[in-house]
């Protein structure tokens, strides 16, 4: 989940929209100069289109799905795990980043906010890669942690779900994915709000806050990845199976 990926908004304000630099400004600097002209027309037109709904505030920021891009771009990736969807922007970015006989296990609880998306996936030409699959993300996860022959076999996953079970989805995600392979987990900086005495975080936020403080104290400790935690949208930390 991610602030507004309206471009326009929030302009001329000290606190930025989207992400964790110190102004608006800075942030629209960078999209303007590096991420807007390196967006793909389609990504585009979904992110006007997410910007409409009423829970845009969930979408993918475009500098963080740029970072993504690179790393599908560096892996090339052909097995890949998405759970979270929502209308689908990492999702195209995902489909359109890997080779035409790549694979998405796309998982979330809702199928309407996934179709508003869908015609700019089909448009795209890309929908044959994605199985979408509504569920929650632990049962699907169990499910093909079942056939032995799944292990080790996903060479990317993306997390951008409820906060409350990271952590399972973290176990059971290392176990699919095989080494060298790579798990981004969005909103590991949660508004900033990991970083504030608990008394400043509103109300609203203060238990998802404190999920996402034990999901960054427990990765950070985990010998079994190699992590960064990046600031780009409301945080990304990304996580290479080394063993």
């Amino acid at each position: 989940m991610e602030a507004s990926s309206n471009p326009d908004s929030g302009k001329g304000e000290s606190k930025p929209s989207k992400g964790l630099l110190q102004s608006e400004e800075l942030y629209q600097y960078i999209l303007e100069i590096s991420v807007h002209p390196r967006e793909s027309e389609l990504l585009k037109e979904l992110r006007d289109v997410t910007a409409k709904h009423p829970k845009a505030v969930m979408g993918t920021a475009p500098d963080a799905g740029q970072l993504m891009d690179l790393f599908l771009k560096l892996i090339n990736p052909k097995k890949i795990i998405e759970i979270g969807v929502y209308t689908g922007y990492s999702l195209l970015l995902t489909a359109l980043s890997i080779p035409d006989d790549g694979k998405i296990v796309a998982i979330d609880l809702e199928r309407e906010t996934y179709e508003i998306g869908l015609p700019i996936i089909q448009k795209a030409g890309v929908e044959h890669k994605i199985t979408f699959i509504q569920s929650l993300a632990l049962p699907v996860l169990d499910k093909l942690l079942e056939d032995p022959e799944s292990e080790s076999t996903f060479d990317f996953a993306f997390v951008d779900a409820d906060k409350v079970n990271y952590l399972n989805y973290h176990d059971r995600i290392l176990k699919l994915l095989r080494v060298g392979g790579i798990v981004i987990y969005d909103n590991t900086l949660w508004q900033g709000t990991v970083a504030l005495p608990r008394t400043l975080v509103p109300e609203e936020l203060r238990l998802s806050s404190h999920l996402t403080i034990e999901f960054n104290k427990s990765i950070a400790a985990d010998p079994r990845v190699q992590i960064s935690h990046v600031p780009v949208g409301d945080g990304f930390t990304v996580c290479r199976r080394v063993y």
